[in-house]
């Protein structure tokens, strides 16, 4: 069977079906002349475009497609009612039509304008197109988006226009909507307007917008201008564009060491200091598996050996983020804060929809890609829909029909066997995260450095995610809470308290610190080591516009999270707190929370100072244990939220209360080296939290958190895990400077010893570990070793350059 990768064979991929989609003038063989092959090539170039946004192989009355296309007809029905052509706009208050063009915020909603209009007409074009819709082939509507495309170019998008507002309108989201609209609707344009919409683009969108690969034209941002240059080349058959695309994508598929672009381990990096795997990522995924699948087979097809670098990015980028359907908020940039717009009945921007995508997208790039990858893919992909309980990514009405058509092609393969839930735990220094993966839990660590920003805001959008590099601990179940963060959470959560960080009350503004991740904290240490299993993690916190200072580790072991912090220190004169957990309960919940065996009220609000503490629980959650006790506040709240409140350029105003119970560590108004320590129990019941409380000592044998050294030993893990913030010791481990360690025992007599540089500054490192040892198995080459009766000391070479990955050495224990 063709692959659907060949240009051939996504047209015989959507079997008779091609011709309800509208796809007119594809000659049935080619000719013989030079010229007339050329505009077989392209001919076939838009049909396979088409196809590609339309989607192949579903049945227009069997559901979710049903239900989907009705909503599209509906949808362009009353787009095509409301357009009212008029000086300045489309549709009445979606006006382009700047009184002082410039580049400022406001110059930004006018230019946006742009992109909206172009947007409902291709919502329109493709309701047009697609079969089941209830207007498909109206000729009414066919002449509203034509009249729609023709009173843009005479106004705003035309070559005698000059830019205003935000770029990404005139260069990327303006004209991949008029571009895909011309595609679907060729037919019905004039050679003339043809011409006239690619003499538009080309003005906005010039061939020197791909001549370097820096600024705007990188990463996902440099995929979508190939992605217009190829349309454009293709509608207006001009080959050099097509080709210039073609090379112009290149530069993406080599690993990068600083800046945008996707690292070495797995991290993917946008506007230079912010993690974006969940969004940009997203759209780098989504715009090359269409472009590799539009140009297969091509003249221009990309042949580039790179390309491999992406699609291994598959599983070691893009799967360790998601979890049953969903990607992570902790790599989704400023998106977090798009929730629901003002009257879109569609549901909610959130990280289920965000994980769909990506999905569809992996489904997509399997089809250019080995069989063995393609076969894990799709094995992969199959088993987070089955395990998609919150809520459906087949039956997800925000996707696309095409996208949708990929996963029901996936659940519907009798071929294909679901994977199972990954285990696994990784750390991501060149973006400052982690994910960590069990059977029945997954968690997501986010921190802040020198190199990686506190939060992205910009457009406004995510105005207060503050203090979500400050820590936050983020974790789901795999049957439970996989809801945690996708039902109104971020417009409802108090954003100075978010579960696992350690911040100050002082009162920020929205957008404190500057747009597009300006805001950094002047600090080195922010990273750890694992290896594969377990993961050792420590950050050094300077607090964002604050003078709070701290020192904290998290030690991500089987059934628990071991977390610790020293040095808080701060003046702002506002309290310091730690917020060990802030969890979500949704607009009703009333799951009770028990402290020491007491059930505490259910009422809301209610709260309450709990001294001697030993242990908490959340029914329906998870436990909390509190070594030697500790002074412990909890707070039961229903708070009310819009997402206006966080993103003022989109966010709807309708307001709406979710309920939380939250517990945190006060460490008062002025600290001074103050200190915690807490041990997170994801899924435990309350009595299975009582008992780790009761034999905590047998459990976790030794553990410290001073100012220089963080420390556990877990002995039924055979686990050692330290953080040296600076030389120290902490058990049998000695080390002369900054770094992170974690030793796991193994049963087979052997050990290994993982070592990192979270400050990326060492240019040597000596540790020392005080147990025999028979012989050293394997290390780096940078790495020199003695072994003595008694003890190992390992020496490692210039850090500097490892990007604080970690460095293995394996052992055999005498």
């Amino acid at each position: 069977m063709p692959t659907p990768f060949s240009r051939r064979g996504l047209l015989l991929a959507s079997g008779g079906a091609a011709l309800s989609l509208g796809l007119t003038g594809v000659p049935a063989a080619a000719a013989t002349d030079a010229d007339t092959a050329d505009a077989y090539e392209f001919e076939t170039l838009r049909a396979t475009w088409r196809t590609l946004l339309l989607g192949a192989g579903f049945s227009p009355t069997a559901e979710p497609f049903r239900t989907k296309l009705t909503a599209m007809g509906t949808t362009a029905a009353g787009y095509a009612a409301q357009m009212d052509p008029a000086d300045g706009s489309l549709w009445p208050g979606v006006v382009w039509t700047d009184p002082e063009p410039d580049t400022d915020s406001a110059s930004y909603a006018y230019s946006a304008a742009i992109q909206t209009s172009y947007q409902r007409l291709y919502a329109m074009a493709e309701a047009w197109s697609q079969p089941g819709t209830g207007v498909t082939g109206d000729p009414a509507l066919a002449d509203a988006v034509v009249t729609g495309l023709d009173h843009m170019y005479a106004q705003v998008y035309n070559e005698h226009h000059k830019r205003y507002g935000n770029w990404y309108n005139w260069q990327i989201g303006g004209p991949q909507g008029l571009l895909d609209t011309a595609v679907l609707m060729y037919d019905r344009f004039s050679a003339e307007q043809i011409a006239g919409y690619c003499r538009a683009v080309d003005a906005f969108v010039p061939d020197s917008a791909v001549a370097h690969y820096t600024g705007t034209s990188t990463g996902a941002n440099r995929i979508d201008l190939c992605r217009v240059l190829a349309v454009r080349g293709i509608l207006g058959k001009r080959a050099e564009k097509i080709a210039l695309a073609s090379t112009a994508i290149t530069p993406v598929f080599p690993y990068v060491t600083s800046g945008d672009g996707l690292y070495a381990d797995g991290s993917i990096i946008q506007h230079t200091y912010v993690p974006y795997t969940g969004s940009y990522g997203a759209v780098l995924l989504d715009g090359l598996s269409k472009l590799l699948a539009l140009l297969s087979g091509s003249t221009w097809e990309v042949t580039d050996p790179g390309k491999q670098v992406v699609l291994d990015a598959v599983e070691a980028a893009y799967a360790p983020f998601l979890h049953n359907g969903l990607c992570m908020d902790g790599v989704s940039g400023r998106a977090i804060a798009r929730g629901l717009a003002p009257g879109d009945a569609r549901g909610q921007n959130d990280d289920q929809l965000r994980g769909h995508a990506v999905m569809a997208s992996v489904v997509a790039l399997g089809q250019g890609a080995s069989a063995a990858e393609n076969a894990r893919w799709r094995a992969l992909v199959k088993g987070w829909i089955q395990r998609a309980y919150y809520r459906s990514p087949v039956g997800d009405q925000q996707l696309s029909v095409a996208k949708l058509a990929l996963l029901q092609g996936v659940l519907d393969d009798t071929e294909v066997t679901a994977a199972e839930h990954p285990a696994g735990s990784l750390v991501f220094p060149a973006m400052d995260r982690a994910a960590h993966r069990r059977s029945d839990w997954v968690a997501s660590l986010s921190m802040a450095s020198r190199r990686i920003t506190y939060y992205e805001n910009g457009n406004g959008e995510n105005l207060r995610g503050w203090h979500t590099g400050s820590g936050m601990l983020y974790w789901w179940g795999d049957d439970y809470a996989n809801d945690q963060y996708s039902d109104r959470f971020w417009p409802t959560v108090d954003p100075y308290r978010l579960p696992g960080t350690t911040a100050s009350a002082k009162k920020l503004a929205d957008g404190e610190g500057g747009i597009w991740g300006a805001a950094r904290p002047d600090v080195d240490f922010v990273g750890g080591t694992g290896d594969g299993t377990y993961t050792v993690l420590g950050q050094q916190l300077k607090g964002l516009s604050s003078t709070m200072e701290a020192y904290k580790s998290w030690f991500f072991l089987d059934d628990a999270v071991v977390c610790l912090g020293s040095g808080i220190t701060a003046t702002d004169g506002t309290a310091i707190e730690t917020i060990v957990e802030n969890r979500h309960l949704g607009a009703a919940g009333e799951n009770e929370l028990t402290v020491d065996g007491s059930a505490k009220p259910a009422g809301f609000p209610w709260s309450a100072t709990l001294t001697g503490a030993r242990w908490a629980h959340i029914a329906g959650h998870g436990g909390y244990v509190f070594p030697g006790g500790a002074t412990l506040n909890a707070l039961r709240e229903e708070r009310i939220g819009a997402w206006h409140d966080i993103n003022s350029a989109s966010g709807s105003t309708a307001s709406f209360t979710s309920r939380y119970v939250t517990l945190w560590f006060d460490h008062g108004t002025a600290p001074v080296d103050e200190d915690y320590a807490y041990v997170l129990l994801p899924g435990a019941t309350a009595r299975r939290t009582a008992q780790r409380s009761a034999a905590l000592g047998g459990w976790l044998r030794n553990i410290t958190h001073t100012k220089q050294v963080h420390g556990v030993r877990v002995p039924v893990l055979g686990l050692t895990g330290a953080n040296f913030f600076a030389a120290g010791s902490f058990g049998r481990l000695t080390a002369d400077a900054p770094a992170s360690v974690l030793v796991r025992e193994r049963r087979d007599g052997t050990a290994v010893i993982c070592v990192s540089d979270p400050t990326r500054r060492q240019k040597k490192l000596s540790l020392t570990w005080n147990r025999p040892v028979a012989s050293v198995l394997s290390r780096p080459a940078t790495v020199t070793s003695a072994v003595t009766g008694s003890s190992l000391r390992l020496t490692f070479g210039d850090l500097t350059g490892t990007d604080g990955v970690t460095q293995k050495i394996t052992v055999r224990l005498r």
